[in-house]
């Protein structure tokens, strides 16, 4: 039975791009074994507050035998509710990605492709992409820049795997209905609106399977009842919890939807519980895991695509990577301990 002897919370700022920030927390129970969990940007401040100032010293000292039973204690931080699934994974001797109903071994990668200033620039750096290994990619679209980018990347490559995300761009669907003649695999987050019935419009005129982004079992519903898409686009990092995660994805399952996982940028913790969600069963599109560069974590071996393909750890039990913690005390700027 998992009883926490000590909680020790870092914040840090990873040296790549604009300097992003990440919290880390180190579960230790009474026989000495650890868990990790991440949260990324945004919304740091209030994660930090809630940690120190309640959900740490609430933890401490708790027996459980199960991550489902902390859900009021660690509701509201799920930095630590996936410290906690990562200590009872390793106690178990079991993959995180087996804890959560997983069985793939590996998963195939997207890679997004943001605009660029010309289409020649774009279609060279798709095809830096695809000589790399990637048989997917997915183009950044926004009014302005969809169809002529589609079409173009698709003459350049009639037999490559596509999607575009829309970034919850658009108010028309005139453009977005137009990539559908360009075999376009899915159209992800097209409105700025959750509103069910736009989607379920544009879904109906199109094709491509329309992947809407659901922050809770309750918007899901909504959709699916509607009919709205075919598609979620299911961000982990979203959800108070990994248990609130599986039932979102039960839920799309069980409406025959298919699933894209995406984010936990970070130090490597979050992306590795992204890839542990994405071996479940309905998370048939390719993932995304791709970023930031693998320089910038601090977890051996480093998580991320190779040739196309993520690995899903199942030789180690937990989230199955290891910490350099003495980098993580480098790049830490604050840290305390409950």
């Amino acid at each position: 039975m998992p009883r926490v002897r000590e909680i020790e919370v870092f914040r840090l700022t990873l040296p790549y791009g604009r300097r992003p920030e990440s919290i880390l927390v180190r579960l230790t129970d009474h026989g000495g074994m650890t868990g990790w969990g991440e949260v990324v940007e945004p919304g740091l401040d209030k994660a930090w507050t809630t940690l120190e100032e309640s959900l740490a010293p609430a933890l401490v000292g708790v027996d459980w035998e199960h991550p489902d039973e902390l859900d009021t204690i660690s509701r509201g931080g799920s930095v630590a509710d996936m410290a906690c699934w990562d200590l009872w994974a390793r106690m178990r001797g079991v993959p995180l990605a087996h804890a959560l109903g997983g069985s793939r071994t590996s998963l195939m990668a997207t890679v997004r492709i943001a605009g660029d200033r010309s289409l020649e620039s774009l279609v060279a750096r798709v095809n830096q992409q695809v000589c790399g290994g990637y048989a997917h990619v997915t183009l950044d679209v926004h009014p302005g820049w969809d169809v002529e980018p589609v079409r173009a990347v698709r003459q350049a490559f009639p037999g490559l795997a596509m999607s575009v995300d829309a970034q919850a761009a658009y108010t028309e669907i005139d453009a977005l209905v137009a990539l559908d003649s360009y075999d376009i695999a899915v159209i992800e987050r097209p409105f700025g609106t959750t509103d069910p019935v736009t989607h379920a419009i544009l879904q109906d005129r199109v094709s491509a399977a329309v992947a809407v982004e659901a922050g809770s079992d309750a918007e899901l519903a909504a959709h699916v009842s509607a009919g709205s898409a075919r598609a979620l686009l299911l961000r982990p990092a979203r959800f108070p919890s990994l248990s609130d995660v599986r039932r979102v994805h039960d839920r799309a399952m069980a409406a025959g939807w298919e699933i894209l996982c995406a984010g936990g940028q970070g130090t490597g913790l979050a992306r590795a519980a992204t890839v542990a969600v994405a071996a479940m069963p309905g998370c048939t599109l390719p993932c995304d895991v791709t970023q930031p560069p693998r320089s910038a974590q601090i977890v051996t071996p480093p998580v991320g695509a190779a040739g196309g393909v993520v690995a899903v750890p199942l030789t180690q039990p937990g989230l199955g990577h290891t910490v350099d913690e003495a980098r993580l005390r480098r790049l830490a700027t604050m840290s305390f301990t409950a």
